[in-house]
């Protein structure tokens, strides 16, 4: 027996979408490379919705049927919507995936992680046979913290050590406990963990490792050295 229908993929994105006709132009691209029966991983944020949009749009069209393996609950909840099934990479390797970037530098270097779910994305992105970044114009940065901070994750009782550890760095600027929008307090993450906002004045190369070797971090909003393909209209 099935559940009732959810409410339609609009509703349940709720927000307004910047650079529409970009993103939209790159989804088309990223449509065009779906097979019948794929596996595919679905990233998160507003990019990765469109993209998602696009597929389903050839799925009904064409009779490509294929599987999901989500990067968050929010586009669990979109899947739902749109009839999408959904896996897990506990039970299957996606064929290929597709995310969003919050920056992109000239050597496919990234940030990821403004919409929270960064540990489960890097996931998908590693089990991924050809993963896909799709960006527009506006993610194109010449050096990685140009625009955004890098997303920490965090495990909760392990706040203060991090910290801590964090005050070693002489490249960091500014570190922030990531608010929630909607409720009280910090915003939890798709594995009840903490996010801190770190600002640097220069990333190097190494930088992804060296936060994650601090004791209490789950993992980082940067992807550096990912074997990637950047789609971009």
């Amino acid at each position: 027996m099935k559940w009732t229908k959810l409410q339609t993929a609009d509703g349940v994105w709720g927000r307004e979408i910047t650079n529409l006709a970009e993103k939209e132009r790159a989804a088309a691209i990223m449509a065009k490379k779906l097979k019948k029966g794929d596996v595919i991983g679905v990233g998160s944020g507003s990019t990765s919705f469109v993209t998602l949009k696009a597929l389903v749009s050839r799925r009904e069209s064409e009779g490509l049927d294929f599987i999901a393996i989500v990067t968050s609950i929010e586009m669990e909840l979109v899947c739902a919507a749109l009839s999408v099934p959904t896996t897990s990479l506990k039970v299957m390797r996606p064929d290929w995936s597709f995310d969003g970037a919050d920056e992109v530098d000239g050597k496919g270097n990234m940030i990821k992680g403004r919409g929270g779910a960064l540990l489960r994305e890097k996931l998908v992105i590693v089990a991924s046979k050809k993963p896909y970044i799709v960006i527009d114009q506006s993610k194109l940065v010449k050096r990685l913290g140009q625009n955004f901070p890098v997303p920490v994750e965090i495990y909760p009782d392990a706040i203060q050590i991090v910290l801590k550890a964090l005050k070693v760095f002489d490249t960091i600027t500014d570190v922030e406990l990531r608010q929630a929008e909607g409720k009280d307090g910090p915003i939890i993450t798709e594995n009840g963990n903490l996010i801190l906002d770190v600002k640097f004045s220069k990333i190097s190369n190494g930088m992804e490792q060296k936060l994650k070797s601090i004791v209490g971090v789950v993992d980082t909003g940067l992807f550096m050295g990912y074997k990637t393909t950047v789609v971009m209209s």
